[in-house]
């Protein structure tokens, strides 16, 4: 099953696409961010942002996506902004016909690193070793992606080995 994870931003949003081998290690297919131009309005650059998605939804053809969830911030008009950069990436993946699970940052680092106050880098690293890459996937927003993705993945089999359905 080929998961699609995503850390939205509006000046950045990270996409992982990551899928599990045959012998249960896991694959990082492709991975990067969209970045959009803080020069440009708004609108045109959700627009893109919503474009360049469902490009590499319609190149990929992952069967789930995982997003991460918003957290409180202090910044009320940058929360706006990536909250609104959100909604474009849950309309994309809706739009794709994908089920969505949606994970807060302290469930993606339990998942991956087996404790939820895990620090950027050790996340970071877990990746690294989790999808055997040769370095830590940069930019940041895209080891985040790809950590969604895997949260996602350590769900389903979790769900599966339960007799749950993922």
């Amino acid at each position: 099953m080929l998961v699609v994870g995503i850390d939205p931003g509006i000046a950045t949003t990270g996409y992982g696409f990551v899928r599990p081998l045959a012998d249960g290690r896991l694959e990082a297919v492709d991975f990067g961010v969209v970045r959009t131009d803080a020069g440009v309005e708004l609108p045109r650059r959700l627009a893109f942002l919503h474009r360049r998605l469902a490009e590499l939804l319609s190149l990929h053809q992952p069967e789930s996506a995982a997003v991460e969830r918003l957290f409180f911030q202090r910044n009320v008009s940058t929360a706006m902004a990536v909250g609104e950069a959100r909604g474009v990436v849950l309309l994309t993946l809706a739009e794709a016909g994908l089920p969505v699970g949606e994970y807060t940052p302290q469930e993606v680092k339990q998942a991956v690193t087996a404790y939820g106050g895990a620090e950027k880098r050790q996340m970071q690293e877990m990746i690294r070793i989790l999808l055997g890459l040769a370095a830590v996937p940069r930019p940041d927003d895209a080891a985040d992606a790809l950590a969604v993705a895997v949260c996602h993945l350590q769900r389903a089999r979790l769900e599966r080995g339960a007799g749950g359905s993922s």
